[in-house]
């Protein structure tokens, strides 16, 4: 294969041709000057790595192209993506109209001065009729273009040691009595079916063996996180506590409408994580819930603010971008979830039982960092919400108490880029949760601030062995 620095530049003429080749020839020598400067890091020197795990394209309900999507995460200085359309991979001969394809992206221009975008039109633009292949239906005479499968379309977008796409499937699916439970399968080498179950820990069970049998398969490590856990109220922390062998969910989900913030009778996505956890260490002796942070991306055309990308990531300290490294340090809780803000580091010293943080400051910015986590002694006596008719919920109990020790207590608030809060011994876990001052810079109708989520720490007293 001919490198990008000996290749020759393109020659004159070729109007539009001209200019995409030319585009490709620069870029291809910045990727090989960013690959050279990868290659001179020190060996087996962790740093962060930013990435998605939940993306949806053309595949499924998406609306734009699987490569259109990825170079555009890229673009934005992402370092991995999750291709992870609803109960199948990209594989396999796929056609879809040209109509259909301009009929996905609905509603109407959110942002004053931006122009809904034609999606066909701009992946011809960018990609060419080299690769853009497309055909008239022989049996309604409609136009096509061809969706290129995974392996396909990974050559043409990943680049070593700067960006790397992770095959996934977002396993969609009901309990016997229509509640919803998504979970986002990650490194998958092949796609699982959709589980029926009569409840949710009985689904989320199935799921995780059903994704650790196809790990044992493929030689591969797998993830498995629970999707927006209050998406039409599907799962609650009780759901959670449960199945102690599911270690990951969403913290904060990008789209909108999915209740992250909770409301006045169901409890947010945050409080939820406090009372899944008290539950698991304080009742069952197991180790607590991690949280990520998605996008849930759709709206790529600029037409629908309901579920655009670039609103929520993670941040895993990895040694090489691969998905074996990547996966083994979110194993280990070495990652955090973010929606803005920025941390350098996040250290807990198990011997001082002190977690201290360092976040990086922009100009102006005010940081406040909230340090969470229950006490020992806390009671596990919830009782069930009831509607303004008095009609019971089908929720997360509601665990507040009038004395004692409370669930998801702020152990401390702290402000500035050099947070810490040492442990007093009476804590179950501790965790923190920064908010900036500045506003997200997609904007949403679920936050006000960006904010950032550490992983529960000093948790391991309180958990028994496990059979």
């Amino acid at each position: 294969m001919t490198s990008p620095c000996q290749a020759n530049p393109p020659s004159p003429g070729g109007g539009s041709s001209r200019r995409h080749l030319l585009r490709r020839w620069l870029r291809g020598l910045l990727v090989a000057a960013l690959g050279l400067a990868a290659a001179q890091l020190p060996a087996g020197e962790a740093r962060w790595w930013k990435g998605n795990l939940h993306t949806h394209t053309l595949w499924s309900d998406g609306d734009d192209f699987p490569e259109m999507i990825a170079e555009s995460y890229r673009e934005r200085g992402y370092h991995f993506l999750a291709l992870s359309d609803h109960n199948l991979l990209s594989r396999g001969e796929r056609w879809i109209s040209l109509k259909a394809v301009a009929d996905r992206a609905k509603g109407e221009p959110w942002r004053a001065g931006i122009r809904p975008r034609d999606a066909f039109a701009a992946y011809l633009r960018r990609h060419g009729p080299d690769w853009v292949q497309t055909r008239t239906n022989p049996t309604n005479g409609t136009r096509e273009v061809r969706l290129k499968p995974y392996d396909e379309f990974r050559a043409l977008v990943e680049e070593r040691g700067r960006f790397l796409l992770i095959e996934s499937e977002e396993l969609t699916q009901e309990t016997s009595q229509r509640r919803q439970i998504h979970l986002g399968a990650i490194n998958l080498h092949e796609a699982l079916p959709a589980i029926r179950g009569a409840t949710v820990p009985e689904i989320l069970q199935k799921a995780l063996d059903q994704v650790a049998e196809a790990g044992r398969r493929s030689g591969r490590p797998t993830l498995l996180h629970v999707n927006h856990p209050n998406y039409k109220w599907g799962v609650t922390a009780e759901d959670l506590a449960a199945v102690v062998g599911e270690r990951f969910f969403e913290v904060w989900n990008g789209v909108d409408g999915d209740n992250d913030p909770g409301d006045a009778l169901h409890p947010s996505t945050d409080q939820i994580w406090d009372i899944a956890n008290t539950l698991r260490l304080a009742g069952l002796g197991a180790p607590p819930l991690q949280a990520v942070a998605s996008d849930d991306s759709h709206d790529y055309q600029g037409n629908e603010r309901h579920s655009p990308p670039f609103r929520a990531w993670i941040q895993v300290r990895a040694r090489h971008l691969t998905p074996e490294s990547l996966i083994r340090a979110i194993e280990r809780g070495d990652f955090y979830a973010s929606t803005g803000v920025v941390l350098e580091d996040v250290a807990f010293d198990a011997d001082a039982r002190r977690l201290s943080l360092r976040i990086h400051a922009r100009p102006g910015e005010r940081l406040t960092t909230r340090f969470l986590g229950t006490r020992r002694g806390v009671s596990l006596a919830g009782r069930p919400r009831l509607d303004a008719a008095g009609k019971v919920l089908e929720t997360t109990l509601d665990y507040r108490s009038g004395t004692g020790p409370q669930i998801g207590e702020v152990l401390a608030e702290v402000t500035g880029p050099r947070p810490s809060y040492r442990m007093r011994g009476d804590e179950l876990y501790v965790r923190a949760v920064v908010t900036s001052s500045r506003a997200p810079e997609v904007p949403t109708t679920e936050a006000e601030f960006q904010q950032a989520w550490t992983q529960p720490v000093g948790w391991k007293p309180a958990v028994s062995p496990q059979p």
